[in-house]
């Protein structure tokens, strides 16, 4: 991953792109995903940790020096962000079709914001991707501007984000839609109206006094409660992990910090009966909590552990270890 014609050629397109005027230079890197897809299909969550806590920030550390060296040699051109869409979003879709709990689901979400945080602390300065959903808890730590999508991202996917996700956004994106004859025109045009009300929305809220807190207030309201994934993102939600994320000292302590914050979040909200999970539900939350107190103090002791399970499933060399 680090040497080869694939990263050579990658590379090669980046600086093409900042070379013909790209205004922002963003990727959607999937390291340590080889370890996360099989971790996540089996429940396994020192699997997930392993992926998000050491695999993927090595990788993102990486990738995002390069990157913003790019940029550093391209006057005008902005290093965006990365977004965990093949991590969060993957396992956000696969909780929609009921294959994982959807507590996990929103662990995850929160633990994956540490390795989009490594693209900031390697000159990255957004706007971040739209697909990151663990964008609000970039700029609680960073204070740069995010990138999001919602409800009018429904032709690219289903989500019980669809209103959260605009409450803290900066801009508005419906991210992919294909091109396809609906009654009224074609799709992307579909799209491209339903954004322009949205944002002539948000434009105009920020622009009436207490406007746009009023509007954020409901968009949180109408979703943060209706799901574990929607509960984490609000944003005394987005604070809580944040804060514990900056107040651990590695990316693998990290990630078990935004995983506790996040398991005690949703905890809190089932006690104050905001939140209704059903019985199967509840004992993944309480599967998740008791594994996240298991985990050794170190990463290398996790390495050593997972090796003859998920050895075999990367490149040492390609993580710097």
């Amino acid at each position: 991953m680090r040497t080869g014609e694939p990263w050579q050629r990658l590379k090669r397109s980046l600086e093409l792109c900042a070379e013909a005027g790209a205004d922002i230079l963003s990727i959607e890197s999937i390291g340590g995903k080889e370890v996360h897809d099989e971790a996540l299909m089996y429940g396994d969550f020192s699997g997930i940790v392993f992926a998000l806590g050491v695999l993927a920030p090595r990788d993102m550390s990486w990738l995002w020096a390069q990157i913003s060296e790019i940029c550093a040699a391209h006057p005008g051109v902005v290093s965006g962000g990365d977004s965990a869409c093949g991590f969060a979003n993957t396992a956000m879709q696969l909780a929609h079709q009921k294959m994982l709990p959807e507590v996990l689901a929103a662990v995850v979400r929160a633990m994956s914001a540490v390795r989009s945080l490594c693209a900031f602390e390697q000159g990255a300065v957004g706007p971040s991707k739209d697909c990151a959903y663990e964008g609000p808890v970039i700029k609680a730590i960073t204070g740069c501007p995010i990138s999001m999508e919602g409800k009018s991202a429904s032709c690219a996917h289903f989500s019980p984000l669809g209103n959260i996700a605009a409450a803290m956004c900066d801009l508005w994106s419906n991210e992919s839609v294909q091109n396809v004859r609906l009654l009224s025109g074609n799709a992307p045009e579909v799209f491209t109206e339903l954004l322009s009300y949205d944002c002539r929305l948000m434009n105009t809220a920020a622009g009436t006094k207490g406007g746009a807190l009023q509007l954020r207030n409901w968009m949180t309201a109408s979703d943060e409660w209706l799901s574990p994934q929607a509960a984490v993102l609000s944003p005394e939600a987005t604070i809580r992990i944040a804060g514990a994320i900056v107040a651990a000292d590695t990316p693998y302590h990290r990630v078990i910090a935004a995983g506790r914050a996040a398991v005690e979040l949703l905890k809190d909200g089932v006690t104050l009966k905001k939140l209704h999970l059903s019985r199967k539900e509840q004992q993944w939350l309480t599967r998740i909590d008791e594994a996240l107190s298991a985990f050794p103090a170190g990463e290398e002791a996790l390495l050593l552990e997972l090796e003859s399970q998920y050895g075999s499933l990367y490149d040492k060399a390609s993580y710097g270890l």
